[in-house]
């Protein structure tokens, strides 16, 4: 190969590159920062950030945060966000969910299972928002707050389901108060608290749905994490169901709390698309702007 073809081949390369790098590297970047700069755009640009009345930023419209004092408990005058998986807790540096799926029901020794999570969780909303007992009953949870799941032993059938019971475990009940499980006994057999230590591997894991309503009170989003950890709505049901506590905590009426969480209300988008939402940052904001809590911490 002549030299002079080498030379010609380095040269064209050589033009490819310092005309992607003027285009894509320094062009369409530019190009795209004087388009954020237009009116309307900037602010998103910007991060959709969100100031209080000093005009310190104090947050962003699309990234959640949790309403917690310094021992992690809800700040009972403000909104709370949904649960989130991410780090601490809306940590924007670990966003992510817990990736435990619907067949988690199980409890293990160092976590428990993503059922007994929601169960939890459900029991923890109502007492919180002082709904009357047994409000924050779901289906297959028991009354506090674990997964109602039974472990079953005995000789399996030819389509491997056990036909007649020998022992039965609700493996997430662990013995300590008075040995009572949720249900006493299961086909004619007597339930069994779960011992620490032993496994139930071997029996057939048997979910119990229990006597809940299906459309619990505690609305889904209460009790579940989203997927980025990082969500900065909930549902209008689950705002909803704060408005009294909220409303007493600043001492103000429930129809003026009202107000505030249906200005920040959005619809589906396009009219089809997702759910109605609230956001929980920019309802919080103006809840302490126009109904605020005397020598109150601030929220984060």
């Amino acid at each position: 190969m002549r030299v002079s073809g080498v030379i010609r081949r380095y040269w064209a390369a050589l033009r490819a590159l310092l005309v992607l790098t003027a285009v894509l590297g320094i062009g369409y970047p530019l190009v795209i920062w004087l388009v954020a700069q237009l009116p309307g755009l900037h602010g998103r640009a910007e991060g959709s950030l969100v100031t209080d009345a000093a005009g310190r930023p104090v947050g962003s419209t699309l990234i959640g945060q949790a309403f917690t004092d310094t021992s992690g408990l809800p700040l009972p005058q403000y909104l709370q966000s949904r649960p989130s998986a991410a780090g601490l807790g809306y940590d924007a540096l670990a966003s992510g969910a817990s990736n435990l799926g619907p067949e988690n029901i199980v409890d293990q020794p160092t976590a428990p299972s993503l059922l007994t999570q929601i169960c939890t969780r459900s029991v923890a909303v109502a007492l919180a928002e002082g709904l009357e007992p047994g409000s924050g009953a779901r289906p297959f949870c028991t009354t506090g707050g674990r997964g109602a799941v039974l472990a079953v032993y005995g000789g399996r059938d030819g389509s491997g389901t056990i036909a007649h019971p020998v022992r039965v475990v609700s493996v997430n009940e662990p013995c300590g108060s008075g040995g009572a499980t949720f249900i006493t006994s299961y086909r004619g057999v007597r339930v069994e608290c779960a011992r620490p230590g032993e496994t139930y591997a071997a029996g057939q894991i048997v979910p119990i749905r229990g006597s809940a309503a299906a459309h619990p009170r505690v609305p889904a989003d209460a009790v579940t994490a989203g997927g980025s950890g990082l969500d900065p709505d909930i549902s209008p049901a689950y705002a909803d169901l704060q408005v009294d506590r909220i409303a007493r905590a600043r001492g103000v009426s429930a129809e003026q709390v009202r107000a505030v969480i249906r200005a920040h209300q959005s619809g589906r988008l396009l009219g089809f698309l997702g759910e109605p939402r609230v956001n929980v940052v920019a309802v919080n904001l103006e809840l302490d702007h126009r109904h605020p809590v005397a020598g109150c911490c601030t929220e984060g």
